[in-house]
């Protein structure tokens, strides 16, 4: 009954033998986002409420620092 309801919820995605996996899959999505973050123009940029400058820094994370930022 408790692998049941574990799987209704999805947990069955985070194994560890797939977390290497998702890690990878997470820091390529990290810099694809930068990267087109950075492509922004400031009318774009504006539209979605960030600065020239909060883009820019953005951009330059690392691609394994996917923490949030305030």
């Amino acid at each position: 009954m408790a692998i049941r309801s574990s799987l209704s919820f999805g947990l069955w995605q985070f194994t560890p033998a797939r977390a290497p996996r998702l890690g990878l899959r997470a820091m390529w999505r990290a810099i694809q986002t930068r990267r087109q973050l950075a492509e922004m123009d400031d009318r774009m940029l504006r539209d979605i409420g960030i600065s020239r400058v909060d883009a820019l820094h953005e951009a330059e994370r690392l691609p394994w620092d996917l923490t949030p930022r305030p």
